[in-house]
């Protein structure tokens, strides 16, 4: 069966190679710029997506097409921890907010780097193992003086932004549930709003608005619908509920809002962009039909008291993780001949949708991604038409785009003087099966249980997977015209690792990507104008800035989160290990990063495999259902968390102490006594065996391999 399943995939992404690249499209010219002729004059970054409609696109242009070429390093800092980095930073009156791992908060000056103050929210290391992809943070939300952060351990924090102290800490979340929170606050009047995620691993989803004076909450708006027979908190609970089958409340329901949120001023209306079911199949969390709302959904509400306005649903009957959660983009476009004030996002379904942001009405909706599970969406019902193979899920038949998405959460950005919305896209296939044992049938809060059984995924024992999976699996950047709904142009399909994006008035658009570099592109044609080597991956989006007169690019750098885990077996090949780190870039610039340190450790010989060929098949399949989330599908990490292979044997002297026992919880490693029994965790500990002898023959066979 994984022999068929990788043949597909290579066949079905080449073919969406094709498809994405969009040759013959006409380039869309970009009007000329001057540079300013006076001094520049301070520009902040003050908000999440800059201005209040999230275009993340900057009136700057000292860095423009033709002085790119002159940019270079200004200074860097490193952050204390080496998990994943996803923030946006934010730049207010000299001083540079950036969030590292675990939710802490790094204050620098946005001239030198000078470390300003640095704040901890000491967040529990066992948290690791209640949230999905990693402990990162998107960053930081200014208002007033204050700098508000939310932990990954669920609290929402206000600090002095000149001091770091503490203002209020409030817990947002029930700690005994499996809720982590990684999304970046927004500020809506007074207010300071948050939601959170866990849907993997049974939770029920809301929206929470707080007093940024006070820490206060003024109010809270649920995504899905709970237990009938505990009353329905709003009109919205109970219009939702009648679209639900089945105990859902059982499972969570899911509709975590983890990322994207946006306030419009103009209407007073703020948007939420809702997230995946709990469990993803809706066979098992809604077994008798119906749409599930608020799941994978567009929803507006009023930002005084949280009151339901209008949704648009992208998925109906969501079953794929294809969360609605990605970037939104508020903008005032001409659509056939009349402005319109419009929402745009490209969610993980891989269609394109322009919404009027007064009504919900849909105003487009056209593929931008690669995309088998619908053909299109009727422009009547605004439902997706769905293909006849869409929901088969039997270990065989690919899905694209993937529950990675045909673009994830790294924020596309919008170019007024273009009409361009730039979107980082990506190609990652992936087959789902039913489920096959009790336990992925029933509600299991607190771990990992999506419905489906992911052994149909695990990696097939050939020597060269790595090499096979990183020409199947790909990523580009595409400039979409909204308007027309087509694309203008499209970067060379690659590894998926390219980042969020930002645009500017100087013509260029900066995204970080193609193996540890931070890249700038012309934003008419696409032409590379310039690079600079990282030392890392990078997911995060730049920001830009201007400060006496100059301008700066900066970025947070840093590999990590779900694609470190899921994406970990491309990962791995490319021999890029993580460094987090903040980098502030000018023309003219000449600060330079210290030479990366060769990776010269040899792996040590492996014990022996001592159990038979069906214990390390069942080690496989406990491995991939309770393990792979963190340690990566065929024991490939991304290099964040532990390569199991590589345990010594001291390791596997103590495994059942730490599979069972959890004596590395203040590590994140918490104790899976609950769902692994101790002849599990030694077959699991036999399959890490198998494959590190394997790995362990091939390295000595062919030398620098693996």
């Amino acid at each position: 069966m994984r022999a068929i399943f990788v043949v597909l995939i290579i066949l079905l992404a080449a073919c969406g190679r094709q498809e994405s690249t969009q040759e013959g499209a006409a380039p869309q010219e970009a009007p000329p710029f001057t540079a300013s002729k006076t001094t520049l004059p301070d520009t902040d970054w003050s908000s999440h997506g800059l201005d209040w409609g999230e275009q993340r696109h900057s009136g700057l242009a000292q860095i423009n097409v033709e002085t790119v070429k002159d940019l270079g390093l200004a200074w860097s800092f490193d952050m204390y921890t080496q998990r994943g980095v996803e923030a946006t930073p934010l730049m207010v009156n000299g001083t540079l907010y950036v969030t590292g791992s675990w939710s802490m908060v790094y204050a620098l000056d946005a001239i030198n780097g000078e470390l300003k103050w640095f704040y901890d929210p000491e967040v529990d290391r066992a948290f690791l193992a209640k949230g999905c992809c990693d402990a990162v943070n998107r960053g930081v939300a200014y208002s007033d003086g204050k700098v508000l952060v939310a932990t990954y351990d669920g609290r929402l924090v206000a600090l002095n932004a000149e001091t770091g102290k503490v203002i209020w800490d409030v817990q947002t979340t029930d700690r005994n549930k499996p809720y982590t929170i990684t999304g970046a606050p927004r500020i809506a009047k007074n207010m300071v709003i948050i939601g959170n995620g866990g849907a993997e691993l049974g939770v029920r989803g809301y929206v929470s608005a707080y007093d940024i004076e006070t820490g206060e909450m003024v109010w809270r708006f649920y995504t899905v619908p709970g237990n009938p027979a505990d009353g329905f908190e709003s009109k919205a609970m109970d219009m939702a509920a009648k679209t639900w089958t089945g105990e859902w409340w059982k499972w969570g329901g899911g509709g975590t809002a983890w990322d994207s949120m946006v306030y419009d001023p103009e209407l007073d209306l703020f948007y939420i962009g809702v997230g995946n079911g709990s469990p993803w199949n809706a066979r098992v969390r809604s077994p008798e039909g119906g749409d599930n709302l608020f799941l994978a959904s567009i929803v507006a509400v009023r930002p005084d008291t949280g009151e339901y306005v209008w949704h648009y649903q992208t998925t109906p009957r969501e079953t794929w993780d294809y969360t609605a959660t990605q970037h939104i983009i508020l903008a005032d476009l001409e659509i056939d001949g009349k402005p319109r004030k419009v929402l745009m996002q490209a969610p993980k379904n891989g269609f394109f949708y322009v919404l009027d942001r007064a009504t919900g009405e849909l105003l487009s909706a056209e593929i931008y991604g690669v995309v088998n599970w619908a053909t299109h969406v009727d422009m009547e019902t605004g439902r997706p038409v769905e293909t006849a193979n869409a929901r088969v899920f039997d270990g065989k038949n690919i899905s694209l785009p993937s529950n990675a998405g045909a673009h994830n959460w790294p924020p596309m950005s919008y170019n007024p003087d273009t009409g361009l919305v730039y979107i980082p896209t990506l190609v990652m296939p992936v087959a789902f099966l039913q489920p096959i044992e009790d336990q992925d049938s029933k509600p299991g809060g607190g771990r990992w249980n999506v419905g489906f059984d992911r052994i149909a995924n695990v990696p097939p024992p050939v020597p060269n997977f790595d090499e096979i999976l990183e020409g199947v699996v790909s990523g580009q950047l595409i400039a979409w015209d909204p308007v027309n709904g087509e694309p203008r142009w499209a970067s060379e399909p690659g590894r998926p690792d390219g980042g969020g994006v930002l645009s500017t008035a100087g013509g260029i658009i900066f995204q970080g990507g193609k193996g540890g570099r931070l890249v700038s592109y012309n934003a008419a044609d696409g032409d590379e104008l310039w690079s600079a080597d990282v030392q890392t991956a990078v997911m995060a989006p730049p920001i830009t800035y201007a400060i006496n007169g100059q301008q700066y690019i900066a970025i947070a750098a840093g590999f990590g989160g779900g694609f470190a885990a899921e994406g970990g077996t491309v990962a791995h090949a490319w021999k890029v290990r993580n460094r987090s780190r903040v980098l502030v870039y000018k023309l003219g610039g000449k600060h330079q990063l210290p030479a990366v340190v060769p990776d010269t450790r040899v792996m040590p010989e492996p014990e022996p495999v001592t159990a038979s060929s069906e214990v390390v098949q069942r080690g496989t399949v406990v491995y991939h259902r309770q393990c792979e989330y963190c340690h990566g599908a065929g024991l490939r990490t991304g290099g964040v968390n532990p390569d199991l292979r590589w345990s010594p044997a001291a390791t596997h002297d103590i495994w059942q102490d730490i599979v069972l026992g959890g004596i590395l919880e203040a590590r994140g490693m918490v104790s899976f006594s609950e769902y692994v029994s101790e002849e599990d965790a030694e077959a699991i500990r036999q399959y890490v065996l198998a494959e590190a002898n394997r790995l362990y023959q091939r390295e000595h066979a062919e030398p620098g391999g693996g």
